[in-house]
């Protein structure tokens, strides 16, 4: 069994407030959430509304099950284009 988390430090550039930024963050979550079925949280800079910290976690039966569903969900996130990626980190325990 294998735990895997992605997180990523995003720029939002079109956000003028934090009713925004919750927003758009709120609609990431829910869409990752749904198509991949893992936890997601904000888990950095939740008082600034032109930044956000998204982490993601999941549980696979093996490492590169894990790995090929980190690379969809950090595919997913680029091509979501409301938010710009600044930072990758990525674990595997």
């Amino acid at each position: 069994m294998v735990v895997a988390s992605l997180t990523w430090d995003l720029a939002l550039p079109g956000c003028s407030s934090l009713k925004e930024e919750r927003s758009v963050i709120r609609s990431l979550r829910d869409r990752l959430t749904n198509k991949f079925n893992v936890s997601v949280a904000e888990t950095d800079f939740q008082d600034m509304n032109q930044r956000a910290q998204v982490t993601v976690a999941l549980v696979a039966s093996d490492g590169r099950l894990a790995e090929s569903t980190l690379d969809k969900i950090d595919r997913f996130v680029d091509d979501h284009g409301v938010a710009l990626i600044t930072g990758v980190r990525r674990e595997l325990y």
